[in-house]
């Protein structure tokens, strides 16, 4: 305890790891929202990462790791970046270096593999750097990391057997037959050398259902994991500011339930609904549904006021969606949800207190669902709409947020004093 209270006003110098260092999806939000925060209470931060044209600039960026996106890459990079795609030697050069120059009290890692490599983790360790990891995907216990097929159903095969050579018989990298043996083999190769269970001090997870399902794989994560959502700033919007539509955001394709809510608008017509995002379904979606309006990629203000001004967001999710960053945002601007009741969705949205919830994969019911959202009364809607910005504060603020992350990396840092 006395420790603790030493190191409670420590300005730390923190590791902050991620395969990319743009916004590539939820996870490259995060990671770039808790940069800031961290800066924001005077921590120093340092960004390892992936080279990429893409980048934002960075001084760190000399550090940064040489190594091709293998699932867009030729059959013939794969098989010259094999090696690395296991253990990338490069990454450990790199960090050491990194590590020589600005000595880090810890090391917070996001998406890690099939770029940087659990060959870092042993480094770390090496170096008595304490590791936390938040855990954005199921990766570290599915090798496809969507707990999906090939034939986009959800599977749950290798939970427990460990028998991942079922993602390469099962093709459950996007129906890739070369992508999905080497998530199997990653996957053995893992498990058999570098467990990140054996390295990783703390697991943060951003959904009570992901935890769940990871010690439903392996009972070692109760004892080494936290609970802790993900955040946004506040964005209250008023009431008056409301416009007639419903609002998606994120990717256009199958696992997102898109399909399922253009099938839900034509029991619907006459509800406006605002689609905000780019993905393999968009081109063929947009020529097919000119009457709803695809948007395309927004972010910043523009998708902010896009936020506040919708009705309801939705989110008709159909994989194991472990923490919307959607949901979130909607609810920070006292936008309520309407969404699918599968994996970290429910434990978001209170059924008709905060949003709605709907049977996944089913249109119908979704159509239903909207219809009811869309005739509440103005004083109904805006006991929801205050409900889920309440539910929001309480759980989605910054300040909750850097209070508990905080503590998290105190408390691991405290166990290596």
């Amino acid at each position: 305890m006395k420790l603790y209270k030493q190191l409670k006003n420590l300005i730390m110098n923190i590791l902050q790891i991620d395969k990319y260092f743009y916004l590539k999806g939820g996870a490259e939000t995060v990671f770039f929202n808790t940069i800031d925060l961290l800066k924001e209470n005077g921590h120093h931060v340092v960004p390892f990462c992936l080279k990429n044209k893409k980048n934002r600039q960075s001084e760190y960026s000399k550090y940064f790791v040489d190594f091709p996106e293998l699932s867009e890459s030729s059959t013939l990079t794969k098989i010259k970046n094999i090696s690395n795609f296991f253990y990338n030697t490069d990454s450990v050069k790199k960090l050491e270096s990194l590590i020589q120059a600005e000595k880090p009290d810890i090391a917070h890692i996001h998406l890690l593999f099939n770029g940087i490599s659990v060959s870092i983790l042993p480094l770390l360790k090496k170096h008595n750097i304490p590791i936390v990891m938040t855990v954005h995907d199921y990766r570290l216990i599915c090798p496809a990391y969507t707990f999906r097929n090939g034939k986009e159903e959800i599977c749950e095969s290798c939970l427990k057997n460990k028998r991942y050579i079922q993602c390469f018989t099962n093709k459950c990298s996007k129906g890739n037959l070369i992508n999905s043996l080497l998530l199997s083999l990653d996957s053995y190769f893992r498990d058999t050398f570098y467990n990140p269970l054996d390295y990783i001090d703390k697991f943060i997870f951003v959904s009570k259902f992901s935890l769940n399902k990871h010690i439903e794989a392996n009972i070692k994560y109760k004892e080494k994991s936290v609970h802790l959502y993900n955040f946004t700033s506040d964005r209250k919007s008023n009431i008056e500011e409301k416009k007639n539509y419903l609002l998606y955001i994120g990717r256009i394709s199958e696992e997102k339930g898109i399909q399922t809510l253009i099938k839900a608008q034509q029991f619907v017509p006459n509800v406006d609904i605002k689609i905000v995002g780019t993905g393999p379904l968009l081109d063929n979606l947009k020529k097919n549904y000119p009457n709803i309006s695809f948007l395309g990629f927004k972010e910043g203000k523009e998708l902010e006021q896009l936020i506040k001004e919708a009705k309801f967001s939705i989110v008709p999710s159909e994989w194991y969606e472990n923490n919307p960053l959607s949901v979130i945002e909607s609810m920070m601007s006292g936008t309520p949800v309407i969404g699918s009741n599968i994996a970290g969705i429910p434990e978001l949205i209170k059924d008709k207190q905060d949003g709605f919830l709907f049977q996944t994969r089913n249109p119908n019911n979704l159509a239903e669902v909207i219809k009811e959202a869309m005739s509440l009364s103005q004083e109904d809607y805006k006991k929801m709409s205050d409900s889920a910005y309440k539910f929001a504060t309480d759980n989605f603020s910054k300040e909750a947020h850097y209070k508990q992350l905080s503590k998290i990396y105190l408390e691991t840092i405290s166990k290596y004093k």
